[in-house]
């Protein structure tokens, strides 16, 4: 038995035979062609042809794993709706009098490596996604391409990479699970997996070899491990844990649509925390009552060297709000640095990163950038149910701070004639002993709370969660900690203001019933983790 590692992607045990994507890759020659106008007309049909099946596969799509993942196949056709894009294609084909395979292939080349430095932010980041437009379109001018991905039984995917066209063509009923070479678990190969529930490991790297082609293998997508031919004992401890994860799910399946309340009457919000528009689709999939952290930051972690422009986050903010309805889309602004470290600002290195520049620290001082987030939420808000919600605030002083730059960008909005909420709810995340400490005085500031319970761990320990050294040492249940928690609770309780907790610990099964005790309003965990709380709030007497 060989057993190789990679990153896990989506949970779940998949057991099955190997085997390779033969993706055919025809190679392109470069060919003098005559009649230039001729060979343009040849590539724009080619290209109204993969438009039109971008099209079909967004409708296919939207169906089966929702609009925000869909979203995707609308993003490729943007890419071949770029103006820029097409003329350097035809640029390439009349100048230099080539065919139109070999303009695409270089034009794909020049249109990924200068995306910086023409500011399209939409394809930084998404090469992935530009070489699936390219070889789509390729595949069209040849007219011979075909993808070989056959067998006569179920069987688990190999590749080198997924593209999301091909990812999102996977029948859940053939494919059992799918390893590769490469790829990130923020991919929208990645994310796509997830929504389907698709068992995968990603980045296992050479040592996913083409020998194994035909060989009995095991995908752990929970351990995120790949076990080759495995032994007798390997085989039954896996399908004893598919058993228990497909029960458990059924079981947690019929708790979609029913209260989060215990048995003796008590009542308490579920809500899913997301970082992209990707896990949008999740939120709703999980039956949460809304999303009570949507960590924004991650639109500035994806962007490359330029910040994410207004228009490009409140497009974002509105699909969530949209998608939500009347659920309520709580969007931290930007909480940037600590080990948050981002390409389009600079934040400079901090030797104690976790107590350094970073949070609402950052945005007060780059207060352009601020405003123009701000901006995009507030846009955002005439779509839903949102607000907004400043993280690391240790001081009154700075909420006050936070507050004026968001009458700044109303202000600006107001300007233009733009439509917002003009009684945007503000709230503020509790993270540090400091805002603990004065949480009575905040409470009066600001609309509602929620408590990071991550960094304050941390900060009232004195210890870094990540550390292995100090492992051993550290509680997340210590006394202080949970007499920090009942202190918030009742000071923003006595101005009758809410109150969740949106870090690690609101998912901690161990610690629901005391939270319920104390009285806090919401809990917000990921998505998959929605309806185990609901199962254990349900089951509190």
């Amino acid at each position: 038995m060989i057993t190789l590692t990679g990153k896990k992607v989506s949970e779940g045990i998949a057991i099955g035979k190997l085997n390779f994507y033969k993706r055919d890759t025809k190679e392109v020659r470069r060919i003098y062609v005559k009649d230039v106008e001729k060979e343009v007309m040849r590539f724009q049909k080619a290209r109204q042809k993969a438009l039109l099946e971008l099209k079909i596969l967004y409708d296919t799509a939207a169906k089966e794993v929702g609009d925000a993942n869909a979203a995707i196949f609308e993003m490729q056709q943007m890419i071949l709706e770029d103006t820029d894009y097409i003329d350097q294609i035809t640029g390439i084909i009349v100048e230099h009098k080539l065919n139109a395979e070999y303009a695409m292939q270089k034009a794909t080349e020049e249109f990924i490596a200068t995306a910086a430095e023409k500011e399209k932010n939409y394809v930084q980041g998404r090469d992935v996604d530009v070489k699936d437009v390219a070889t789509r379109v390729l595949r069209i001018l040849s007219r011979t391409w075909k993808d070989k991905m056959l067998t006569d039984e179920p069987f688990i995917l190999a590749a080198g990479e997924l593209y999301p066209s091909e990812a999102v063509q996977l029948d859940k009923t053939q494919v059992l699970g799918f390893v590769t070479r490469y790829g990130t678990i923020n991919s929208h190969t990645a994310i796509l997996a997830r929504t389907k529930g698709i068992p995968s490991v990603i980045g296992l790297g050479e040592a996913l070899k083409k020998d194994y082609d035909g060989k009995t293998i095991i995908v752990d997508g929970f351990e995120g491990k790949v076990y080759i031919e495995p032994d007798y004992t390997t085989i039954s401890k896996m399908k004893q844990r598919q058993e228990i994860d497909h029960t458990q799910t059924v079981n947690l399946e019929r708790l979609k649509g029913k209260e989060n309340i215990t048995q003796s009457g008590q009542k308490i919000d579920v809500c899913a925390n997301i970082g992209t528009r990707e896990d949008i689709e999740n939120v709703i999939r999980s039956d949460a009552g809304g999303i009570g952290l949507f960590r924004s930051e991650f639109l500035y972690m994806e962007s490359g060297t330029k910040p994410p422009t207004e228009e490009q986050q409140f497009q974002v903010f509105r699909l969530a709000a949209e998608a939500m309805g009347e659920k309520r889309v709580v969007i931290r602004t930007a909480d940037l640095g600590g080990d948050k470290q981002v390409n389009c600002l600079d934040l400079n290195g901090d030797p104690n990163p976790a107590l350094g520049y970073r949070g609402i620290r950052v945005m007060l001082e780059k207060d352009e950038i601020f405003r123009t987030h701000l901006r995009a939420i507030l846009r955002a808000s005439m779509y839903g149910n949102i607000a907004v919600m400043f993280p690391m605030i240790s001081s009154i002083e700075e909420l006050r701070q936070a507050k004026r730059q968001l009458e700044k960008a109303k202000k600006e909005l107001k300007e233009k004639k733009i439509s917002y909420n003009e009684n945007i709810q503000v709230g503020v995340m509790i993270e540090t002993p400091a805002a603990v400490m004065i949480s009575g005085e905040l409470a009066r500031e600001a609309d509602f709370f929620s408590i990071g319970t991550n960094d304050l761990s941390q900060f009232t320990l004195g210890m870094d969660r990540l550390n292995e050294r100090l492992e051993g040492h550290y509680d997340a249940h210590h006394p202080a900690l949970l007499k920090m928690i009942r202190i918030i609770t009742n000071n923003v309780h006595l101005e009758d203001k809410r109150i969740s907790i949106c870090g690690d610990l609101a998912a901690d099964l161990e610690m629901t019933e005391y939270f319920i005790s104390l009285g806090i309003d919401e809990l917000s965990v990921a998505p998959g983790q929605v309806l185990g709380l609901r199962k254990k709030i349900r089951e509190i007497q």
